[in-house]
């Protein structure tokens, strides 16, 4: 067996001091080979600094998908999420990552509000899914407050998500949100074992979004899981689509997206799920193989370009 060694953040605190919190906040480590695994929150698990998307199999054949499953196990992939609004992602996934279940974090989402919803579309996923529970279960793509009523209301998905929980069809509780003011109310509201929230260069220095959110999370020892962090922009309406998967123009060149992917990593964030390109996916893969913290230098560098980008998300909501 290979030896695993534990990484201490020497000096951290000082390069990270920007920062809403160092990387000391959490548990790192790394085997020989392979990709760093972190603490999640209170849960006792680690998960690989990378997470597979369900979209990257999206569309893909059965033996593509197979095969992009298997890569990232390879390399040392052990965090898997995916949603029922993600094409035909699950019945994609299912049968790919049926061999590798046992030695896997899934976490799936639903974005129906309601207990009776929730519970229907929880046992489609698990079916689609070939698995008896989800270690992770997560109210999808919150963004309004009302939506935070909804869910945390009498008949809300709430109800079905502890239901199912004392079923043991899921582990863990948690949540992903695309706005500053339903993730703040519903980790103000509610108790939740991990948030999935964009953690990205441009929204954070130039759209003010995600400093409060982490911040927040970290209060509350929640585990934190990272979206967006090779987005570069709005896309560009009049240009022709070159990624069919990615609804925003993702960081594309691998100069610049190492840095990009560095700046999430280097914030208290046990993982970053990349975009579901598959190709900007094993790209990102291999750019995080070899993480290491932003220096002080590489901060100032990535905050002068985050503030005069143009970022998909902006707090307070236009």
């Amino acid at each position: 067996m290979e030896r695993r060694g534990f990484l201490k953040s020497a000096g951290a605190g000082a390069m990270l001091s920007l920062f809403p919190a160092a990387l000391e906040s959490i548990e790192r480590e790394k085997e020989a080979r392979g990709l760093e695994r972190r603490s999640l929150g209170r849960t006792g698990e680690k998960l690989s600094i990378i997470g597979f998307g369900g979209i990257v199999v999206m569309d893909a054949t059965t033996e593509q998908a197979a095969q992009r499953v298997r890569e990232a196990i390879e390399a040392g992939v052990n965090y898997f999420d995916v949603a029922p609004t993600y094409g035909n992602a699950e019945d994609m996934l299912g049968p790919a990552l049926e061999p590798y279940r046992k030695g896997v974090f899934l976490a799936c989402k639903t974005e129906d509000r309601t207990k009776d919803g929730a519970s229907a579309a929880l046992e489609r996923s698990l079916k689609k899914m070939r698995t008896d529970h989800f270690d992770l279960y997560q109210h999808h793509a919150v963004t309004k407050l009302d939506e935070v009523d909804r869910i945390l209301g009498p008949g809300g998905a709430m109800e079905a998500f502890e239901a199912a929980r004392r079923a043991g069809k899921i582990r863990f509780i948690g949540f992903s949100a695309h706005s500053v003011e339903a993730a703040l109310a519903l980790m103000d509201r509610g108790s939740f074992d991990t948030i999935l929230f964009p953690v990205n260069f441009a929204t954070w220095y130039a759209g003010n979004f995600g400093p409060q959110v982490l911040a927040r999370a970290q209060e509350k020892k929640m585990g934190i899981l990272a979206l967006k962090a090779l987005a570069k922009g709005p896309v560009d309406k009049a240009a022709p689509k070159k990624y069919a998967k990615c609804w925003y123009e993702p960081v594309d060149q691998a100069d610049e997206a190492g840095m990009a992917l560095r700046f999430t990593l280097s914030h208290p964030v046990t993982a970053a799920v990349p975009p579901g390109d598959e190709n900007i996916y094993k790209m990102a893969l291999g750019l995080a193989a070899n993480f290491n913290p932003l220096s002080g230098k590489e901060i100032d560098a990535m905050k002068k370009k985050g503030a005069a980008a143009s970022p998909i998300f902006k707090y307070p909501q236009a």
